[in-house]
């Protein structure tokens, strides 16, 4: 069963963080000794400095990416792609641009249930004025926070929560935020490299056996390469690789 297209919740959700992030602006500038410019308005409410929105604006827009590698399924999608191309023995084909565009929209794809929720327990509610910035931002995590916990293996997050020196949790909602970022991330390269390693053995089998043919024929000079790659890129081709793959990565996370 697909899933309905979100386009246009997908940008309300990264305009959303956009806006959380500027109405946290207070805290960060309490901190870092920034000076802030109140305007009280009705209701007691307060409006800040376009330069310091401003500011806020560009921090939050260098996060995005390091957000969308820490907290999503990016990172495990990108690493099999790149594995794959060098099974193939393509080199740079397909190029960089189209990898990642690839890994970035099954993302979203994948992601997407937990998109709708944020937007739809956070993000739309604060927007609309119904819901406070302190439990749209609680609201925003719930979702997040689990999907995270079940991509994450115990042992990674026993082995952040010992170096970080915390007790031992009987509940998985109550480990940090900052302990389950590293734990998921390390989860996640672990997922991806394992993946990419079934998925580069069969190509290993077929550079053995050309090779193998080329020595028995006495064609030591011929390099392997130049006859296994076609015979892999036909082989991928008609068992449809690239939808099997993309099915197997879109199966391979846990909600």
């Amino acid at each position: 069963m697909l899933r309905k297209p979100i386009t246009k919740k997908i940008l309300y959700v990264i305009l959303g963080v956009l806006l959380l992030a500027l109405m946290s602006l207070p805290v960060i500038s309490h901190a870092q000794g920034l000076p802030m410019v109140n305007v009280s308005g009705g209701k007691g409410g307060q409006q800040y400095s376009m330069s310091l929105q401003l500011l806020g604006l560009m921090t939050t827009l260098t996060l995005l990416p390091s957000m969308l590698l820490m907290m999503t399924s990016f990172v495990r999608i990108i690493i099999v792609l790149s594995i794959l191309r060098q099974a193939l023995g393509t080199a740079q084909t397909p190029p960089n641009t189209v990898l990642v565009g690839l890994a970035l929209f099954l993302t979203f794809f994948i992601m997407s249930p937990v998109f709708e929720q944020v937007y739809n327990d956070a993000i739309g509610p604060y927007m609309n004025s119904n819901l406070d910035f302190d439990k749209a931002l609680m609201k925003a995590e719930a979702p997040v926070r689990d999907f995270m916990t079940k991509q994450t293996r115990e042992d990674d997050i026993a082995m952040f929560m010992q170096i970080s020196n915390r007790r031992e949790l009987q509940d998985a909602a109550q480990v940090p935020f900052t302990t389950l970022m590293p734990a998921f991330i390390t989860s996640e390269i672990k997922s991806a490299f394992t993946i990419g390693f079934l998925i580069y053995i069969p190509f290993v089998v077929i550079d053995l056996i050309v090779a193998s043919v080329l020595m028995s024929m006495g064609m030591m000079m011929l390099s392997p390469m130049i006859i296994s790659m076609p015979i892999k890129l036909m082989l991928f081709v008609l068992i449809d690789g690239w939808t099997l793959l993309m099915a197997s990565l879109a199966n391979s996370f846990v909600f």
